[in-house]
């Protein structure tokens, strides 16, 4: 019952941020779809939601959420440089990374962080090891790899999910 709880109450802190609204109608609206959300997917991300809510956990999210928006902002320089280079400099491949985060909440936030940066893709999650397309492969060694891609990431995704 408290794993129901506490994904009803992410998703509806998550709807009052996106519509950034108290009006009742609006209100109405998201409790009904919070609730939904939460009848049909509310046990398959977490078996300890309550930690999510954890106050230090929301600060480092709060933390997290600038940080991936300059990581984003860097890759999309990177990727746009590469489309008016004359050259088309491009090196792309698929190299293995390692993570580790040992939740499944933590390693999808991981991989989808690495997918919305430009440049990079997640191509598949087999346990800890990561299958990562990389547009410009600078290397292929493993530690090198997830230094280069995950540990921006890492770092911070420890902090809120394990």
């Amino acid at each position: 019952m408290s794993q129901r709880l506490s994904y009803w109450i992410l998703c509806l802190g998550l709807w009052l941020i996106l519509t950034w609204t108290f009006y009742w109608g609006s209100l109405v609206i998201g409790i009904v779809l919070s609730l939904l959300a939460t009848i049909i997917f509310g046990g398959y991300f977490s078996y300890h939601p309550i930690k999510i809510l954890q106050p230090h956990r929301l600060l480092w999210f709060l933390i997290y959420i600038p940080v991936f928006g300059w990581l984003c902002l860097k890759a999309n320089l990177d990727v746009a440089y590469r489309v008016i280079h004359p050259e088309r400099p491009l090196k792309p491949g698929i190299v293995k990374i390692k993570t580790r985060l040992k939740t499944d909440l933590g390693r999808t936030m991981l991989a989808n962080s690495i997918t919305m940066t430009p440049g990079t893709m997640s191509v598949d999650i087999d346990d800890d090891i990561l299958y990562i397309h990389w547009i410009w492969m600078r290397d292929t060694d493993l530690e090198k790899a997830t230094k280069d891609i995950a540990g921006p990431f890492e770092k911070y995704l420890l902090k809120i999910f394990e």
